[in-house]
């Protein structure tokens, strides 16, 4: 049983700001828990500096007075955070619901350490979501054929010109269709994130935070 989702966004984006030391140089994902990160690192004053995956989160971190790095030459990031809009047990999880998945597998795999901050309502027994997925816009119609059952959405490009869709899927073997996703041509990124990835959460369960590490 869960608590209040917009709650625990506040207490879990809390905790984790926490964990961001003065002088860190940090990636910051996307969506509605990020945004509640960078609101929490502005209210304790932090002078780490941040790169950030979308337009929206860096707006809001330039707005809690946080100072950004230039993420065309980091090279490297002490801490990445992001939420997600699934996690198993096994801790293969989904994100990319906001559309920013790749930017964000970028600043993940470039980081020493991702902690994936989560409310408890974000758990879940299996993975059930549809794939979100970025396609290149050249021969858009030759990748879909790829692609059977694929849903554009009704959203402009991405950041980086990209298409947005969600793939309805068997996810009983995540592995194996992250790695079919991967070799098809036209497919930028998908939202699948492998346990190798998502390996410290930050879960909030009320008011009360849970920190699991392997």
């Amino acid at each position: 049983m869960t608590g209040d989702p917009e709650h625990e966004k506040v207490v879990v984006a809390r905790a984790a700001a926490a964990m961001v030391a003065d002088g860190m140089t940090v990636a910051l994902g996307s969506g509605s828990t990020v945004a509640r990160v960078a609101e929490a690192l502005g209210e304790r004053g932090s002078r780490a500096r941040f790169a950030c995956a979308s337009p929206a989160t860096a707006a809001v971190a330039t707005t809690a007075g946080l100072s950004l790095a230039d993420d065309a030459t980091t090279e490297r990031y002490d801490l990445a955070i992001d939420g997600a809009d699934e996690v198993a047990p096994d801790r293969w999880a989904i994100k990319g619901g906001g559309g920013a998945h790749t930017r964000e597998r970028v600043l993940i795999a470039a980081a020493d350490r991702f902690l994936c901050v989560v409310g408890a309502d974000k758990l879940v027994e299996r993975l059930g979501r549809a794939v979100p997925l970025e396609l290149h816009a050249f021969a858009l119609a030759a990748t879909l054929r790829h692609l059977p059952g694929v849903v554009l959405r009704e959203a402009p490009p991405t950041a980086d010109g990209g298409v947005l869709a969600d793939l309805p899927a068997d996810l009983s073997d995540p592995a194996a269709l992250a790695a079919r996703l991967d070799a098809t041509p036209g497919v930028v990124d998908h939202g699948l994130f492998s346990p190798a990835l998502v390996r410290e959460l930050l879960v909030a369960h009320g008011d009360r935070v849970e920190h699991l590490r392997d």
